[in-house]
């Protein structure tokens, strides 16, 4: 379905979730390190209840080698800084939804990496900073599923 990557993820209850939301929906989750915590942290546990055994959930060194592996798939960033919204775009199956850690975001040079049509954003009202990361990802990953017409969901 879709690859949801997190870069260096800090929380735990937000991985947990996020585990839970690819485990609900079909996609993947790669995490790219250093992570803020333990995989077998409680809180991450938690989080994600039992959907554990159900998440395709693979960490990885570096953002170069998770892409590699999957064999340069389509790639979306979301970041504040994104140029288009997220609902502008088109989404495939395979496709990568990159989210960057809860208290900085993506760093520049993963965005200039990318062409403007890569770097998307959710809107926001004025003022505010971001959103949590579960929340984010949960917003994205099933705008993406709903263009595919929510293939292998009931």
């Amino acid at each position: 379905m879709f690859h949801v990557i997190l870069y260096q993820p800090e929380i735990p209850p937000n991985t947990g979730n996020i585990i839970r939301l690819c485990a609900n929906s079909g996609s993947a989750l790669h995490l790219i390190g250093p992570l803020g915590f333990e995989l077998d942290d409680r809180r991450l546990r938690r989080a994600g209840l039992d959907y554990h055994e159900f998440a395709d959930v693979v960490q990885y060194r570096s953002l170069a080698g998770c892409l590699e592996r999957l064999g340069g798939p389509r790639l979306f960033a979301f970041s504040t800084r994104g140029s288009s919204r997220y609902d502008e775009a088109s989404f495939g199956a395979g496709d990568a939804l990159l989210f960057g850690p809860e208290t900085r975001g993506l760093p520049a040079a993963v965005l200039e990496g990318l062409p403007s049509g890569g770097r998307l954003r959710l809107p926001m009202r004025p003022g505010q900073r971001s959103m949590n990361l579960s929340n984010a990802v949960a917003v994205v990953l099933y705008e993406a599923w709903r263009q595919q017409g929510f293939a292998g969901g009931s």
